[in-house]
C-alpha cells in the first residue's frame, strides 16, 4: 500500500476538523456534510497548484462551508462567548494561514480551534 501524500493527509484532516465542528453543532445532516465534500474537491485542485498552502486548507475549508452554510441556512457557528445582543457567527482567524481559530470580534477573543468546537458548546445556524 502506498502512504499518503501530504496534500491528501491536509485534505482529509481538513475534512475532518471541520465535520468535528458541525457535529458538535448538531449540523452534520447529509447535505451539510455535501457542502463539506464540494469544498475538499475544489480546495483540492487549490492546493495541487499551491503545495506551500496545504496548511492552510482547513481554514479554507471551514471557511467555504461557513459561506455555503450562510447563503443556505443561516449564520454558523453561532458565538457561544457573548451572551447578550443579537446572536452572531464566530470568524475564522487567520483567513490565509496555519493553525486557524473559530473568533468572535465583538468580545475579542479565540474561542477554540478548527476542530474542537464541541469544547466550547457553539451554536447552530440562525438566520
Amino acid at each position: 500500500m502506498d502512504p499518503i501524500s501530504p496534500l491528501e493527509q491536509a485534505l482529509h484532516a481538513a475534512r475532518a476538523l471541520v465535520l468535528a465542528d458541525l457535529v458538535a453543532n448538531q449540523v452534520a445532516e447529509a447535505d451539510v456534510v455535501s457542502l463539506v465534500e464540494e469544498s475538499v474537491a475544489q480546495r483540492r485542485w487549490w492546493v495541487e497548484q499551491w503545495p506551500e498552502g496545504a496548511a492552510y486548507v482547513a481554514g479554507l475549508v471551514a471557511q467555504d462551508v461557513q459561506d455555503a452554510l450562510l447563503e443556505r441556512y443561516g449564520r454558523w457557528p453561532l458565538c457561544p462567548v457573548c451572551g447578550s445582543g443579537d446572536p452572531h457567527a464566530l470568524d475564522v482567524e487567520p483567513e490565509l494561514g496555519p493553525d486557524p481559530h473559530w473568533v468572535c470580534h465583538k468580545a475579542g477573543v479565540k474561542v477554540a480551534a478548527v476542530g474542537l468546537l464541541g469544547s466550547c458548546g457553539g451554536g447552530a445556524p440562525s438566520s
